[in-house]
Formats: structure tokens, C-alpha cells, sequence
């Protein structure tokens, strides 16, 4: 079997679950083409594993001190390019597409008419699970920015939808976690703003990860550029993270049982909704702007949850060896099977009865 695999190169949690599901493809023998888009070919690092992988512009979203600008978005966007990258694509010579949120495959695979399978976070929206920022705009560019013939969504919980759990790929650690370290990630946010944000808790270590280009300590707070296996040591390691509401990083942290603040991303339709989702479950603590006084309140009294998910990728890559794409019912096998694996925190049993997909219009 031979399939081409899209991945949006924006963030780091759509290559990180890009490596977990090459690993499983790999063990089910299937021969893998990989595109990335999204961000410039010398901003990836570490992608020996995906071989002789191709790179284009796609589509950015354009950001500044923690919002989202539509505007400068859509002005910095280079439709003519993304088309001509679309129509160049070859993708008649594959079994199947898959697309984790990237466009260029996605809308390949939908001009060629060929079956695309989208692998994803992003795919849950098309059921009913909480939404926060759900307006004509954010709707329109999460239903046309990739779409897939049929959508494998993902989420820390089915709500009784046909949804699958996360897929969570960690790295074992022996050494143990120190109760006062605090990761840091905010990579939507101004670097100075959270460092002064940290600065007055200075009882605890907080690693954070950002922009620089070297290691450097300011006293509690030690500053790490973005390294692959540092970040995932400093998460194993530290006894809360806090972040932007991701989907994978958020993930891994309550996989591991890490005590979870989130500040979503403003104007972002799923960063503010995973904190919605989030609150829901009380699987962490969000703030709507970097705010000491919630930091402060996370830091002294918020518990650490923990929610173990099944092996997923392994099961998905098993899943499409089979082909079980084309085949009835078997979609909704894998999401029954998934979720009876799922342990802790008290959440409530799947319902099968609630595997018929109900689409939001």
C-alpha cells in the first residue's frame, strides 16, 4: 500500500502525532510520501524519520501577542500559489490520502477525486463537542481549510460522538518528577510578557521553551530554545505545564498527569474551544490573558489529573493496513474499541448508542 500523508507545519503537535502515526505505518509495512506546509523548510528540525519529505508555503495563520489576525491572514496569504501548489500535486499514483489539517493534500486528493482520510483534532468539530469563538468565519475556515472525505477526529473525550481518543506518543523517562518544576510553552505569546509573568514566583524552576537561540538562566527561569528531546525530558520531568490550548502538548500533559493551565490563543476557534473543553472535563485551569493572580492560584492549588488513552496510532495505522476505510461499520468498531481503554479521572463510559455522527450545521 502506498499513501501520501499531509501534515500542517504550524505547530509542533500536528508533526509530533505525524511521528507517532510513521512509526505504526512503518511496522504495517505501508510506503509513506510525506508533505508538510505551513512554515518555511528550515524552520522544521529533526525530521530524519520522514525520509525524502516535501515542503510548500500552504497557509499560515498570522498571530501577534496572543491573537489571531484574520486580516493580516488573509493578506499575507498566497492563494495563486496554493492553487498552483494544489493542481502540481500529483496524487493519482496512491492508495489513499491522508491529511492531518493540510490543505494541499487535502484539496489534491478532493480535485482528483480521490478518498482522503483526515487524521486530526480538527475533525472532531464536525460533531457536537463544546465550541467557544463558533462564528460564520471560524466555521467556514475549519470546514474548507482541509477537508477530508472522512474525518478520524480526535479528542480528550468522545461526548457520546463518533470521535477517537488522542494519539499520545511519550517517551519513557526513569528520572523522577520534580514537584517544583513547571514547563512553559507559549508560543503564541510575546517571550518578555511571559517572563514577567514568571518572574515573582520564584519558589519554582519554570523551563521555558520559546525563541532563543541558546540556553540561558535568569535565575528560576531558564530559557530553552526548541529542541525535540529537551522538551520532552523537561515534560516528564515537571510536575505541571503551561501552555497555549494546543491539542497535542495539552495531550501528552494529561496523559502524564501533569497539573494543566491553558491560555488559548484569541480568536482561534480551537484553542478557545479545547479550553472549553477542558474546564467541562476539570482537566485544567485557563486563563483569557497572561494573569499572575490565576498563575499564582494554578501554582498553589490546582491538583494534577490524569487520563491514560490507549495506544491510537497504532490502532489507526492497523486500521488503514486493512483498508478498512471501505468498509461498512468498521469506522465505528474502531471508536467503541478505543474508548473502552480509556482510564482515570473519572470520566463517563462511552455510549455506542452515540456513534451516529451528528454534523453542526
Amino acid at each position: 500500500m502506498k499513501i501520501l500523508y499531509g501534515v500542517q507545519g504550524t505547530g509542533n503537535g500536528h508533526i509530533s502525532r505525524a511521528r507517532a502515526m510513521n512509526k505504526y505505518l512503518k511496522e504495517n509495512e505501508i510506503d509513506v510520501d510525506y508533505v508538510f506546509s505551513g512554515r518555511e523548510r528550515n524552520k522544521y528540525f529533526d525530521m530524519e524519520e520522514f525520509g525524502a519529505w516535501r515542503d510548500f508555503k500552504g497557509l499560515t495563520f498570522v498571530h501577534n501577542a496572543g491573537k489571531l489576525s484574520v486580516i493580516r491572514t488573509l493578506k499575507d496569504a498566497k492563494f495563486k500559489q496554493l492553487w498552483q501548489d494544489i493542481n502540481s500535486l500529483e496524487v493519482d499514483n496512491y492508495d489513499l490520502i491522508v491529511t492531518d489539517f493540510e490543505p494541499i493534500t487535502a484539496w489534491a486528493a478532493k480535485r482528483a477525486g480521490k478518498f482522503c482520510l483526515g487524521v486530526g483534532h480538527q475533525y472532531a468539530f464536525e460533531h457536537k463537542v463544546p465550541r467557544r469563538g463558533d462564528d460564520f468565519i471560524a466555521r467556514t475556515i475549519m470546514s474548507s481549510f482541509a477537508p477530508a472525505s472522512e474525518g478520524l477526529g480526535l479528542h480528550w473525550h468522545h461526548f457520546n460522538q463518533a470521535i477517537l481518543p488522542p494519539i499520545v506518543e511519550l517517551d519513557p523517562v526513569a528520572d523522577p518528577v520534580d514537584k517544583k518544576k513547571i514547563l512553559v510553552y507559549l508560543g503564541f505569546e510575546d517571550s518578555d510578557e511571559v517572563i514577567r509573568l514568571l518572574e515573582p514566583f520564584e519558589e519554582y524552576s519554570f523551563y521555558y521553551y520559546g525563541p532563543f537561540y541558546e540556553y540561558q538562566s535568569l535565575g528560576h527561569i531558564k530559557l530553552k530554545p526548541l529542541s525535540r528531546d529537551g522538551f520532552k525530558y523537561d515534560l516528564a520531568t515537571a510536575n505541571g505545564v503551561i501552555c497555549n490550548a494546543g491539542f497535542e502538548l495539552s495531550s501528552e500533559a494529561i496523559q502524564l498527569g501533569k497539573k494543566l493551565l491553558v491560555k488559548p490563543l484569541m480568536g482561534q476557534l480551537e484553542q478557545l474551544s479545547n479550553a472549553k473543553a477542558m474546564e467541562e472535563l476539570d482537566l485544567a485551569m485557563t486563563m483569557e490573558f497572561l494573569d499572575k493572580k490565576i498563575v499564582g492560584e494554578w501554582l498553589d492549588d490546582f491538583p494534577t489529573k490524569r487520563v491514560t488513552y490507549p495506544n491510537v496510532a497504532k490502532a489507526i495505522a492497523e486500521w488503514i493496513a486493512a483498508e478498512s476505510w471501505t468498509l461498512e461499520g468498521s469506522k465505528n468498531k474502531l471508536i467503541e474499541t478505543l474508548w473502552s481503554h480509556v482510564e482515570g479521572h473519572g470520566l463517563p463510559s462511552f455510549d455506542n448508542s452515540g456513534l451516529q455522527p451528528v454534523f453542526i450545521e
